[in-house]
């Protein structure tokens, strides 16, 4: 693997450390819009404040998902797309437990917010029922340490998706 294509950041939280490999190679575009983010310091303070389990989701959602969301929270309005969406069908990357994807309104509509899946989650993926445009989620990593850590996150989960207690996102850093 080249370097540019093996890029690590460290996800601190209160309840240990995740460390995520960031795959550059298969998902150019989003991997460097996330690890912009991650340089300027855009993460560091904010939380993880959404927790979607198969017990909290709205009764209209044609599937559910677990995933834990942090970063910035979803603006008001929808933003304009600014972002090429890489979709897994062209990165052929998928939604598996650890795999981390960037929040979106639309393809290329996103807002400094990104998710880890606790499970498979096939629906995130192109071609997936989760959201009405059959385009997935843009899918840029894995967690490759930190599996207990995302779980504790889980324990949390509360009887709505979003969480009245969020959990600090202490830093996140390149490695």
């Amino acid at each position: 693997m080249n370097e540019a294509a093996d890029r690590r950041v460290l996800i601190s939280t209160p309840l240990g450390d995740m460390r995520v490999h960031v795959d550059v190679a298969r998902a150019p575009e989003t991997a460097d819009y996330f690890l912009r983010d991650v340089a300027a310091g855009l993460f560091d303070g904010t939380s993880f404040y959404r927790i979607a389990t198969d017990a909290n989701q709205d009764d209209d959602q044609p599937v559910t998902i677990e995933v834990v969301q942090g970063g910035l929270r979803q603006p008001e309005t929808a933003p304009a797309a600014s972002l090429r969406h890489e979709s897994t069908a062209e990165t052929g990357l998928r939604h598996e437990r650890g795999t981390i994807s960037l929040a979106r309104f639309a393809p290329g509509a996103v807002y400094h917010s990104f998710f880890i899946c606790r499970r498979d989650e096939p629906s995130l993926d192109h071609g997936g029922t989760r959201q009405p445009d059959g385009q997935g989620f843009p899918a840029f990593g894995r967690l490759e340490e930190g599996f207990d850590v995302l779980d504790r996150l889980f324990e949390a989960a509360e009887a709505r998706e979003l969480l009245s207690t969020e959990i600090p996102i202490l830093r996140i850093r390149l490695l």
